[in-house]
């Protein structure tokens, strides 16, 4: 199939779908070509692996498994990423080292894009330049919202939280669902993948415009601004926050919404939206789900309350702590019944590299940042207080004892929109992975339930 015919069938407004067909490579297969070219393979290597270890069985489920949450429990497959308790995770099997290292950057940029994870999310492959600038400017031509998308953000009250509005504007996106249309119409499943691949392209490509009109109607910020057709996805989502001018703030967002995008599939974002595409739902509406998923403080606030605690810290004992007044306020903490935010993961096992990107970061644009030096001082403190008190498998730092920390230095102080740039960043993930669910025929997902008197009807006799 040719790139230009890939174009054509882009389901965009007639102006952005004629700006869309015109960024279009021909130098290069587009990201929807490649895929093509790639399904019929993976198809063939899934099937070999269901047919070699189809019959195979995992280590057995416990009971306590059941009433935890079904941690650890293998239930899922998710190609785009695969957390190591040691390693942390990988994304098509690369280390978030050599993502940082391999995948392109903007012009004068040192942060990877994300544009580039996403390829590499989709396919496996790490994109070339021109791939990443191709998609880059397919983003922006979709990026223009419905009127009636419009009006819905600005007739939300500026006190209904961002993510509430946030879950409202992409829910409304379902409207021009192609998924939804070719369903109805009796596409063949074989094709489930395409119109999935330009919903989640369209959905993707949006998030920043919403984002965008949320942040400027809640915290008065003004109308929002063109997109620019010639800059990178991150670029226009800092412009539309306000922060477009801020160079270092805009490698941030490179930086953040590439290492966030995904994290396996067992997570309460990922598995909401794995879950709820997996009854066909279109990939606006399992987004949807996976945002009120993230939404909640368990998951996707935790960043927030990391920096909530930190400030409170740096209030009480001033620029410059010392480490032992550091150690009593830990503990202070600890003996209140609190939890120590931002340390400890439910898989890794070591100090999440997420953190350590973040770290290295901020050791090149903020090293004096009082609460980065705080940060600093609790990276070197905590794990051991941690580990006296019996508190953590893992008493090490996670990806939320730093990000809040970074979008606060940079003056984007209002801590309920950062799970709204959570929510950006973990579509990347969510949406490439559904296009495989529907490229390789996954069916609704079933597990098995039990009753307390089930189970103990089951046991009572061994």
């Amino acid at each position: 199939m040719s790139t230009l015919r890939l174009a054509a069938r882009l389901p965009t407004r007639a102006g952005a779908g004629a700006l869309a067909r015109r960024w279009q490579s021909t130098k290069q297969p587009s990201l929807k070509a490649r895929l093509a070219e790639l399904i019929p393979e993976h198809q063939a290597y899934v099937k070999d692996i269901k047919t070699k270890y189809g019959g195979k069985t995992f280590a057995p489920v416990q009971v306590d498994q059941l009433y935890g949450g079904m941690r650890g429990i293998p239930a899922l497959i998710w190609e785009g990423s695969v957390l190591d308790p040691i390693e942390g995770i990988r994304f098509r099997n690369y280390t978030i080292p050599e993502i940082s290292e391999k995948l392109p950057k903007a012009p004068g940029g040192q942060e990877p894009l994300p544009e580039g994870l996403f390829w590499l999310l989709v396919t496996g492959e790490i994109p070339t330049q021109e791939q990443v600038d191709s998609l880059s400017k397919e983003w922006a031509a979709r990026a223009g919202l419905p009127e009636f998308v419009e009006e819905i953000i600005d007739r939300c009250p500026p006190t209904l939280h961002p993510m509430s509005q946030f879950s409202l504007a992409v829910t409304a996106l379902n409207h021009d669902s192609a998924f939804a249309k070719a369903y109805s119409e009796g596409i063949s499943k074989k094709a489930y993948w395409e119109p999935t691949f330009e919903d989640s392209m369209s959905l993707i490509a949006k998030l920043p415009t919403i984002a965008g009109r949320i942040y400027r109607n809640v915290y008065g910020q003004g109308k929002l601004p063109a997109i620019d057709a010639e800059k990178d996805y991150s670029y226009n989502l800092s412009n539309f926050l306000g922060f477009g001018e801020n160079g270092q703030f805009v490698e941030l967002m490179r930086l953040y919404l590439t290492l966030h995008s995904d994290h396996e599939g067992g997570n309460v974002s990922a598995h909401t939206g794995k879950l709820v595409g997996s009854a066909l739902s279109d990939p606006f509406l399992s987004y949807a789900a996976a945002l009120n998923g993230l939404a909640g403080p368990l998951h996707g606030l935790a960043n927030q309350e990391v920096l909530v605690w930190v400030q409170r810290m740096l209030t009480k004992l001033g620029k410059e702590p010392t480490d032992d007044q550091v150690k009593q306020y830990v503990w202070d903490t600890l003996n209140s019944g609190t939890v120590v935010p931002g340390y400890g993961h439910a898989v890794l096992r070591k100090t999440d590299p997420r953190y350590v990107a973040q770290r290295e970061f901020a050791l090149k644009h903020l090293p004096d940042d009082p609460l980065f030096k705080l940060v600093g001082q609790l990276y070197k403190v905590v794990p051991d207080i941690l580990l006296e008190a019996g508190k953590a498998k893992n008493p090490w730092p996670n990806v939320d004892a730093h990000s809040g920390v970074l979008l606060t230095y940079y003056g984007l102080d209002q801590m309920n929109f950062y799970t709204v740039l959570f929510g950006i960043s973990r579509a990347l993930g969510v949406s490439a992975q559904l296009i495989w669910d529907r490229a390789l025929g996954f069916g609704i997902e079933r597990p098995k339930s039990y009753s307390s008197q089930a189970i103990e009807k089951i046991f009572k006799d061994q």
